[in-house]
């Protein structure tokens, strides 16, 4: 019998316990799934940051670590995990996050927040462009950010998607590099952030970034606060450049209660709502990996050491 050791704090045990038994019983697989199987005796790990597998060392018998987030950069850098590290590619958070960028998007696009806020009894129709007029770039062209691109520009948006390394996906323009990103930026009306948190992505969205998109852009950042120079964007704000952003991740969780995002009047704050793992697709993805690992196959969503996710 295979021991699955749930290293992940309570919340997340009393959530995805009967999700994971239900899913490795849909294998056939015979598995002990516990939270304090000693560390010689484990055959995977399911991890989520707040359990007690800090130090990977002892797990000589252990196969794979399978973590329930996508974003990995709690424990990438853990100098005593040598083990494959599989990242959570959940189809239920990525349809959580289209529906997310989509709306606001559209939001954006509709200027809704102006009648959705009227109050004066003011009859002062606007009518917006049509989405073919109003260029969309999609900063991260992974799993999320590929989804959400070609969900736009199924709305009919032109749609840049910008990433590190080079992608080519039907129906979007791609770029990537340094050069690409400027490219990218240049008269852009909404910028979408869907990187990962590396240090070539920390601050990308700075003054002379944010200066590169069309004036009166709208910011949706829905994957990593530290994408953004939060002073930088700030001004941006303050001067109009910026029309709006709409930021769902910050540098520190909770948002302090005097951060100047919550007081202005250019700024919405969602709190780290945009999309989150499903217990129930995120199990059967779990259980899936591990069928393969015991199949003598490879994992899937395995994490690239060097690029950090």
């Amino acid at each position: 019998m295979l021991k699955v050791l749930f290293s992940a704090d309570s919340r997340d045990w009393d959530r995805y316990r009967d999700a994971l038994l239900a899913a490795f019983a849909e294998t056939g697989m015979q598995t002990d799934l516990a939270r304090d199987h000693a560390a010689d005796t484990v055959d995977y790990i399911v991890y989520a940051p707040g359990g007690t597998a800090l130090d990977f060392t002892p797990f000589r018998r252990c196969k794979a670590v399978l973590s329930l987030w996508a974003g990995v950069e709690t424990i990438v850098t853990n100098p005593t995990l040598t083990l494959p590290l599989a990242r959570m590619v959940d189809p239920g958070m990525t349809a959580g996050m289209v529906e997310y960028v989509c709306g606001h998007v559209l939001r954006h696009h509709l200027g809704m927040d102006q009648d959705i806020r009227r109050q004066d009894a003011a009859w002062s129709p606007h009518v917006a462009p049509l989405a073919a007029d109003r260029p969309v770039t999609v900063l991260g062209l992974g799993v999320l950010g590929s989804a959400c691109a070609q969900a736009l520009a199924g709305l009919g948006f032109p749609i840049t998607g910008w990433s590190s390394t080079a992608k080519s996906i039907p129906g979007l323009r791609c770029l990537d590099g340094k050069d690409g990103l400027h490219h990218a930026l240049k008269g852009a009306q909404i910028i979408v952030l869907l990187l990962p948190d590396t240090l070539a992505t920390r601050d990308i969205m700075n003054a002379e970034t944010l200066a590169m998109t069309a004036a009166g852009a709208f910011v949706i950042n829905p994957g990593r606060g530290v994408l953004i120079d939060d002073a930088a964007l700030l001004a941006a704000l303050d001067s109009g450049h910026i029309a709006h952003a709409t930021l769902d991740v910050f540098r520190t969780e909770p948002l302090p209660a005097d951060h100047p995002y919550w007081a202005h009047p250019r700024v919405t704050v969602t709190p780290h709502i945009a999309s989150e793992t499903r217990a129930r697709t995120a199990a059967q993805v779990i259980a899936e990996n591990i069928r393969r690992g015991e199949a003598g196959l490879p994992f899937v969503n395995l994490v690239d050491r060097q690029r950090g996710y």
